[in-house]
């Protein structure tokens, strides 16, 4: 793993008085991204919707559908 300094360097930075100070007025440098932050993820869950769930969808959808397609008959006759 590499290491990334979070500090900014004031000799790159604009904006900063010596020592690290911010004038006022002036905007602060954003925080550093921190990879090494968290805890290392072994386990990624599957993404998206699983067969179970979408089959039941799919089934009650059509279940409407034929009620109110058996309905509309009904009316008509």
């Amino acid at each position: 793993m590499s290491y990334t300094n979070p500090d900014p360097e004031p000799e790159r930075s604009t904006g900063l008085e010596p020592g690290g100070g911010v004038p006022p007025g002036e905007t602060p440098p954003a925080e550093s991204s921190l990879p090494e932050a968290g805890p290392r993820e072994t386990h990624n869950p599957a993404k998206g919707w699983g067969k179970g769930p979408l089959t039941l969808i799919i089934v009650l959808v059509v279940l409407v559908a034929a009620f109110f397609l058996a309905y509309a008959i009904t009316l008509m006759v």
